[in-house]
């Protein structure tokens, strides 16, 4: 979530993946992807900024997880692996748009 401020200096959080479109004439307006509107005291490139920094920190949280090997199903407790189903074999093909001369 990225912090921003109302025009009545409140502020508020956002989700900067929801956003959709950003204008800057004359007050930064945050269009959102379902259609909401929200007018805010910082400028377009602050906002940029604060969406790199968003986004930056959390691939930098991601690569600080410790990697886990994932124990297959058939050793954890209480599962009983279940036997691959034999692969689906297409006898009827249906042809490239181009070898049917579309």
């Amino acid at each position: 979530m990225i912090v921003v401020t109302r025009l009545n200096d409140s502020q508020f959080a956002v989700n900067p993946d929801l956003i959709e479109r950003i204008h800057a004439h004359p007050d930064t307006t945050l269009v959102m992807v379902d259609g909401a509107t929200y007018i805010v005291t910082e400028t377009m490139a602050e906002i940029i900024e604060m969406i790199a920094g968003y986004r930056a920190h959390v691939i930098a949280l991601a690569r600080a997880l410790p990697i886990e090997v994932e124990q297959p199903l058939n050793q954890r407790p209480g599962l009983v692996a279940v036997p691959d189903a034999a692969p689906v074999v297409d006898t009827h093909p249906t042809p490239l748009p181009h070898a049917r001369g579309i």
